[in-house]
């Protein structure tokens, strides 16, 4: 135990890689969590109940911090705050009301090579042309999903997917604005803060819908909130202070290289679920992350 304690203290890249698989196993799960919530509750509730219960459990971090850090960099944890969690958040449920799970947590592979066009067009990253192959053929991959139909054939765009997409250009903005601006703050007070900015936002929000209702003609809305809270203390407040801490550690591009692993988690999920998984879904997936590659190769 004492040595395994001094290899996660220890500078080297022993941390980072474990903080990498932890992180892919808890984002490759959010996707059928969000599924299971949809089943009681509508995209704009599923995404503001993740964000209130992630705001709950890290409020006690913020609270210790309002006077010391955020009253300094309050308006950069904002941007972060609505860009990082909250958007993407309804972003992502909504997606999967027209998308499978694991099609979602396929398209989030994309979030390195929106890190990456992030970093180029406002964070004065350089491009290669390797890069910009590796770019050209992620896009061709995701594109391509977009057209694979329930019976696993080339069938019409399932605009759903576009919703993932922006969800990872959010993603990738983030990466490079906390690398760029916020690395000085501890990743658990930054997500706390973060949280903070959107949590009584979220919690109004969702007061305001037909939550409360929900739950009196239909029980199975307990099971759904309590995957929602699994998805929200785990896989957004915990998971956010394992990556803002990668990302202090290595790079914006190397921290969202997680989703590398993500898809095969969140396929595992949903197979298990019951969702189809054709080889056009392979190919798409393959493209990605070969994509995803070509533009890491070179990359700092």
């Amino acid at each position: 135990m004492k040595k395994l304690r001094e290899k996660l203290n220890d500078e080297g890249p022993f941390l980072s890689w474990i903080l990498l698989i932890v992180l892919a196993f808890i984002w490759g799960t959010s996707f059928i969590l969000i599924k299971k919530g949809l089943e009681s509750f509508s995209p704009l509730q599923v995404g503001t109940i993740r964000i209130a219960f992630a705001f709950l459990v890290m409020l006690p971090f913020a609270l210790k911090s309002l006077t010391n850090v955020f009253k300094h960099y309050w308006r950069k944890i904002i941007i972060i705050g609505f860009f990082a969690n909250l958007f993407p958040s309804f972003l992502f449920a909504t997606a999967e009301t027209g998308i499978s799970s694991s099609l979602a947590g396929i398209l989030n592979a994309l979030t390195p090579i929106m890190t990456f066009i992030a970093g180029v067009f406002f964070f004065s990253t350089k491009i290669k042309i390797l890069q910009v192959f590796g770019l050209i053929v992620g896009f061709i991959g995701s594109f391509a999903l977009g057209f694979i139909n329930s019976a696993g054939e080339l069938g019409e765009f399932n605009y759903y997917a576009l919703f993932v997409v922006l969800a990872t250009m959010m993603y990738g903005f983030s990466g490079n604005f906390i690398k760029k601006y916020l690395t000085g703050i501890h990743p658990v007070t930054l997500t706390a803060l973060a949280l903070f900015t959107v949590g009584p936002f979220s919690i109004v929000l969702l007061l305001t819908s037909d939550f409360v209702s929900r739950f009196s003609p239909n029980n199975e809305a307990w099971i759904s909130l309590g995957y929602l809270f699994l998805l929200g203390a785990i896989g957004t407040a915990f998971a956010l202070v394992l990556f803002n801490k990668l990302i202090q550690r290595t790079t914006a591009v190397f921290a969202s290289s997680v989703t590398y692993l993500i898809p095969i988690m969140a396929v595992v999920w949903g197979i298990i679920d019951g969702e189809s998984f054709f080889l056009l879904h392979l190919l798409g997936m393959a493209l990605i992350i070969f994509g995803v590659y070509m533009v890491n190769k070179k990359s700092g």
